[in-house]
């Protein structure tokens, strides 16, 4: 007999996914500061409304979220600054 268990999901850590990570900070330091938050909130609830259909842990969503914006953020400040190319 099968024990009826459920695996946990598992998301590859957002914050790792360098090119979507780039494209995002990329895309937002173009923007006026009010766009490139809207930007950031934006493809924040679309990774957000993703990993939820997916049926991963709320808990697991928020932290990977969290990952996520602060590199976007660590490489807008650098484009923003001139420390990123």
């Amino acid at each position: 007999m099968r024990d009826a268990t459920t695996a946990a999901i598992v998301p590859f850590p957002l914050a790792r996914r360098r090119s979507m990570i780039q494209r995002q900070a990329s895309y937002a330091a173009e923007l006026n500061p009010d766009a490139a938050e809207r930007h950031i909130q934006q493809q924040l609830k679309i990774q957000c409304e993703a990993m939820g259909r997916k049926g991963i842990n709320p808990d697991l969503v928020a932290r990977e979220l969290k990952c996520m914006e602060t590199a976007i953020r660590a490489l807008l400040l650098g484009a923003v600054s001139g420390g990123a190319k």
